[in-house]
Order: structure tokens, then C-alpha cells, then sequence
């Protein structure tokens, strides 16, 4: 994608979404399987409160760490990008060859866009492009990046507490443990519901394969010791 021009930058930042809403589930969906594998593998015959307390705390911590984590590398993605972008913005300005720049641009553009246009059209907007002003030498992070990280980081650590909070309140460990487990699948279904909806497929077929997909991985990732 081409970096937005100088000239629009205040309209597109204005209509832009910090994350997506599609971004905003997958990354719930991340935290979920995380503090699953940590109650997944809790015995409920066996755990007694202080095992319970230590399964709680790791799961609250594993979350944040991996919060922290997934929001270093939204920020690394979010500037690799716009580099890449800066360097394609440059080619179709500048390039000689015009058909490196019609290359450049056309690379820049969704795929079933780009296979619409001709050369008069590319070229169109190669000109347009050429004249804008110089583009910056590096790509730089913005606020709406900073926010987008925090609002990772939040999703990630805040997605572990409905499935830890009936260990908190109710005594009995298995009892806790069912009911952690109900509301795991409750938000597995209502998660792929969502992207169901947000794919245009059917939201029913997406949210049961959903709950399926999460105990498997969840299966895969406590019996390899995650």
C-alpha cells in the first residue's frame, strides 16, 4: 500500500480505525487460547486453592507478557510496513522505466483493483503521485500506532479474566472449572460468530468451527507442555 498523500492525510487518519474489528477479535482470540492452556491442564480432583492461586497468577502473567509481546511486534509490523510503502511511493515517482513505475503502483493497489487498470490509468496516477510533495526519509510511528499497541496489549492481558474469574469465586474446584470452561466456549462461539459475519460466510458454521479450532489448539499446546 502507498503511503497516504500529504494533501488527505487529516480526512484518512480521521475514517481510519485504529484496529480493525477483525484485528480487535483474533487478538481476544490469542489471549483466550493462552489462559485456556493454563486451565485446561488444572486438575479439579486434585487442585486445591493454593494450586488454583499459583494456576492464576501464571495465566494473569503469561497474558501480560504475551500482551506486551504481540504489542512490540504490531508496532515492528506497523513501521516495516510503512516502510515498504515509503519505498514504493518513491519507485512510482521517480523511476525511469515507466513501466517499473506502473509496476510499483499496481503492486501498491489490492490485487483485483490493479488488474482493471491499464498503462493511461497507472500512469494517471503514477503523475498524480509525482506531484505531491516529497515523501518523508523514514516512516515514523504515530499516535494511532501507540494506541493500536495499547489496545493489543489490552486485549490480550484483559481477555484472561472471564475465564479466571470463577476460580476466584467459587470454592469448589470443579464447579469452577466447569463453569470457566462454559464461558471459554461461550466466547469461542461469540468470537467466531463475529468473524463469521465480518467474512460474509455464515456466522453459525463460523462460530461452531471456532469452538472446535480452540479446543484443538488448546489440546495441541498443553500436550506439547505450552
Amino acid at each position: 500500500m502507498l503511503p497516504d498523500a500529504p494533501t488527505s492525510g487529516r480526512a484518512t487518519t480521521a475514517t481510519r480505525r485504529v484496529l480493525e474489528p477483525t484485528d480487535r477479535i483474533t487478538e481476544v482470540l490469542f489471549g483466550l487460547i493462552m489462559v485456556l492452556t493454563f486451565t485446561g491442564s488444572l486438575s479439579a480432583a486434585t487442585s486445591g486453592r493454593e494450586e488454583i492461586r499459583s494456576m492464576l497468577l501464571a495465566a494473569v502473567g503469561c497474558n501480560l507478557a504475551w500482551g506486551i509481546v504481540d504489542a512490540v511486534m504490531f508496532l515492528m509490523t506497523q513501521l516495516s510496513d510503512r516502510n515498504r510503502a515509503l519505498v514504493a511511493y518513491r519507485i512510482a515517482r521517480s523511476a525511469a522505466d515507466p513501466a517499473v513505475a506502473r509496476a510499483a503502483v499496481a503492486d501498491a493497489l489490492p490485487p483485483p483493483v490493479a488488474s482493471v487498470l491499464n498503462h493511461d490509468e497507472l500512469d494517471a496516477i503514477r503523475a498524480r503521485l509525482a506531484r505531491q510533495p516529497e515523501p518523508p526519509v523514514a516512516a515514523r510511528l504515530t499516535r494511532d500506532d501507540w494506541r493500536g499497541a495499547l489496545g493489543v496489549l489490552l486485549l490480550v492481558f484483559l481477555s484472561t479474566f472471564p475465564v479466571a474469574l470463577p476460580f476466584l469465586f467459587v470454592d469448589d474446584a470443579r464447579h469452577a472449572l466447569r463453569l470457566s470452561n462454559a464461558v471459554a466456549i461461550a466466547m469461542l462461539f461469540v468470537a467466531g460468530w463475529m468473524l463469521g459475519r465480518l467474512a460474509g460466510s455464515r456466522p453459525l458454521r463460523s462460530a461452531l468451527s471456532m469452538v472446535v479450532i480452540g479446543i484443538v489448539l488448546v489440546a495441541i499446546t498443553i500436550a506439547l507442555g505450552g
